[in-house]
């Protein structure tokens, strides 16, 4: 049995609303900057004095040991790659995770984009359709979360958009999670089919939807810096995630500017404004 204490109050919903906004403005900042030449240092400096201008606080720096805005994941690096001042080169693949917390509320949200490399069409076209496949997948399992009666149905969903695309791995050591007053919090968040139900699919849950996808193996191992996980294939890897709320009209996804609207139109699903 579940905790009542998974389902957040209408009330608590709404004031994880400002979080998941300053989250996908510092998300936008770092996008409209990521080029090759750029270190993913500056673009932690770029998120971060977003955050704080608009009145957040970098949740990821509240994380014990983690001292940055962002967690920056290139080519094989799956997840929890810590900047650095190594430029970005033409072609790399790079994922970017953040999150914010306003008054004790928390969004977190990641993307992955692929820099331009007109020498090498080829790989930036492969690298891409790596990114669009997962990013696909995120959304398929947003919109089962607007009709699902359990949670892990959300899995199957990201599983099955997977699969009738690629033959990915799906990375099933890191997963998503609650967040609410924790950045991180109950219930588990699965991107692949498991045996359990997981718990009921109710007004006041939130959810933070992250699958991670790789070319090969989806095996991993955490580097020295003992954050930053890589395929132990050098397979490229690629991280999409956001942050949902289930309420009593509908999903609102939070670190979205249209709460959604654009990414699960595909799937014949309006989200709903939190009110």
């Amino acid at each position: 049995m579940f905790r009542k204490s998974l389902y957040k109050s209408p009330a608590q919903l709404r004031l994880m609303i400002e979080p998941g906004l300053v989250t996908a403005a510092a998300l936008d900042a770092v996008r409209a900057a990521i080029r090759p030449g750029v270190t993913t240092l500056e673009l932690d400096a770029i998120a971060e004095s977003t955050i704080r201008a608009c009145g957040g606080i970098p949740n990821f720096q509240l994380v014990p040991g983690y001292v940055h805005t962002i967690c920056a994941s290139v080519g094989a690096d799956v997840v929890h790659g810590i900047p650095n001042d190594v430029p970005l080169r033409p072609g790399d693949i790079v994922s970017i995770d953040c999150g914010a917390e306003v008054d004790g509320w928390n969004g977190d949200s990641a993307f992955t984009v692929v820099l331009d490399d007109d020498d090498r069409p080829e790989l930036v076209a492969e690298r891409r359709q790596l990114s669009d496949v997962t990013e696909a997948s995120m959304w398929a399992g947003i919109a089962r979360l607007a009709s699902a009666r359990h949670l892990n149905e959300v899995g199957i969903a990201v599983q099955e958009a997977i699969e009738s695309r690629s033959e990915y791995g799906i990375i099933t050591d890191y997963i998503g999670h609650g967040i609410g007053r924790s950045m991180h919090e109950a219930p588990p968040v699965f991107n692949y089919r498991v045996a359990q139900k997981g718990p009921e699919v109710k007004t006041g849950l939130a959810v933070a939807i992250e699958p991670m996808v790789v070319t090969g193996s989806p095996e991993t191992f955490v580097q020295d810096d003992e954050w930053t996980v890589t395929t132990v294939d050098g397979g490229m890897a690629s991280h999409w995630e956001h942050s949902v709320a289930v309420h009593d009209r509908g999903v609102w996804v939070l670190t979205a500017g249209d709460g959604g609207a654009a990414g699960l139109a595909p799937f014949g699903v309006t989200p709903v404004p939190l009110t």
